[in-house]
């Protein structure tokens, strides 16, 4: 499809420079008058939940916030103030306590969520290469379900180039407006031009004129990447941890401000709403800042949150272990439509009836897994594989430092930073749950068939770099 039938059959894409003064002026004036969203959804029970997949009216909104790690919302437990919206609708809906992403940068992390198959079977763990054709991804499914489906990303790692487009009728970066000058003083750091203002005055307009048909909205959020702030949200310092939590309360503004519209245009009440991340941050803990590099808790414990058409009358907690792989069969089980025949997750209904109903967990836990490539980002290196498991509390890693193999383990239980290496006092544990990992790696078949690469020009490896990526040397 040519960009200029999609310019005719989305007049939102042409109007999003005038809806982002409109969202702006919006902003500024909820701000100054302190007004709180109305949540107009009704009440709802756990057999609300139940019946949602007997209704044939509920749209699907998902909202991928880049590099957001769990520990740093308030519903999570974290002290300061950066989430309210967030945490908002995680009290009116399911949070998902331990929620684990399975890898520790975007597009192998991607590959995994929207498949729900595990890294070294999707085989996209290269910069280079693409998601294969045969991969059934979820707009696909829901595209012959008969919903619209529209993405709107600003992160290059999903662009249609890598594969990610499949089964989208529109998939877009959504077009920039000049920059607000507040956020410019206030984030010297920001690399590439717009912010999430744009995405989300696209989906403003989405909403407001869009008819018809069920829908299927993908947001790729990058704020939070980007460290992107203005003077409203600068509450928390300046130093490198203090930014990223401004650009949190940033992004939780953000989003108040768009879901309102989805409020007002009517949909409320018929819009399933979910919020997750590809993988969280590091900020020192062991020495090493920023994402894809390792897997420890902070660059892999990521957020996820289910707001129904309804609000609960109590939160419910899942706090049986959760992954991104399970994300997908989760949401496709709500809404009644099957779901691929090949996946490494399993649907999270039966934990999510179980919480709604104050009941034990139906099942025993799993165990979750990630892997990444330390050589993802290099033209001529061969994988250098490094791999997490994570059972209940304890947490096994391996990886090589130099040339040096490592293996590492943690129990959050007595050390929640899980900073303690216990590899040498435990090593029955360590030495179990390293046949675990073995196990899980000895179905190494790839999942999809051999994994396409593409040459990747200089333009755009300029433009992953300008987003703090280091590739294709």
């Amino acid at each position: 499809m040519s960009d200029s039938t999609l310019d005719q059959r989305w007049p939102w894409l042409l109007g999003a420079a005038t809806i982002v003064v409109v969202f702006l002026l919006a902003t500024i004036e909820q701000i100054e008058s302190g007004s709180a969203p109305v949540d107009p959804r009704p009440v709802g029970t756990a057999d609300d939940i139940a019946r949602l997949r007997e209704r044939d009216d509920v749209n699907v909104l998902f909202i991928l916030i880049d590099t957001l790690r769990s520990d740093r919302l308030g519903s999570y437990g974290y002290g300061r103030d950066t989430s309210p919206y967030l945490d908002g609708l995680a009290s009116t809906g399911v949070r998902f306590d331990r929620h684990l992403s399975q890898s520790s940068w975007t597009k192998a992390s991607m590959t995994s969520l929207w498949t729900s198959v595990y890294p070294w079977r999707t085989g996209v763990i290269q910069f280079d290469q693409i998601v294969p054709e045969d991969a059934e991804m979820p707009a696909e499914i829901l595209k012959r379900a008969g919903f619209d489906t529209i993405g709107l990303f600003r992160n290059g790692w999903v662009a249609p180039t890598f594969g990610f487009q499949q089964g989208f009728d529109i998939y877009n970066r959504p077009p920039h407006t000049r920059l607000n000058p507040g956020v410019l003083v206030k984030n010297p750091t920001l690399r590439q031009r717009g912010t999430d203002e744009d995405l989300t005055a696209s989906a403003i307009e989405f909403f407001r004129v869009h008819q018809g048909n069920r829908w299927f909205l993908y947001l790729h959020w990058m704020d939070v990447h980007e460290y992107t702030f203005d003077e409203e949200s600068a509450l928390f310092g300046d130093a490198y941890s203090d930014v990223y939590d401004n650009s949190i309360r940033w992004v939780d503004g953000t989003l108040k401000i768009m879901m309102e519209h989805l409020v007002d245009q009517g949909y409320a009440d018929n819009t399933l709403v979910f919020v997750t991340s590809d993988h969280g941050e590091a900020f020192s803990e062991r020495g090493y800042e920023g994402h894809g590099r390792w897997l420890y808790r902070e660059t892999t414990e990521v957020p996820f949150i289910l707001s129904f058409p309804f609000k609960l009358e109590s939160k419910v907690v899942v706090k049986t272990r959760s992954q991104n792989v399970d994300v997908w069969p989760t949401i496709f089980e709500l809404i009644g439509v099957d779901p691929p025949a090949e996946q490494d997750g399993r649907s999270l209904v039966p934990e999510i009836m179980a919480a709604a109903r104050g009941e034990p967990p139906p099942r025993k836990e799993r165990v979750g897994y990630s892997h990444l490539n330390q050589n993802w980002g290099q033209r001529h290196r061969d994988e250098l594989r490094t791999v997490a498991l994570v059972e209940g509390p304890l947490r096994y890693i391996r990886g090589t430092i130099g040339k040096n193999p490592i293996e590492r383990l943690f129990d959050a239980a007595s050390d929640p930073k899980e900073l303690e290496d216990l590899a040498k006092s435990d090593p029955e544990t360590l030495a179990r749950l390293r046949d675990l990992m073995d196990d899980q790696l000895g179905n190494e078949e790839l999942a999809f068939g051999e994994v396409p690469t593409r040459e990747i020009g200089e333009m755009e490896l300029n433009q992953l770099r300008a987003i703090g990526y280091d590739v294709g040397d």
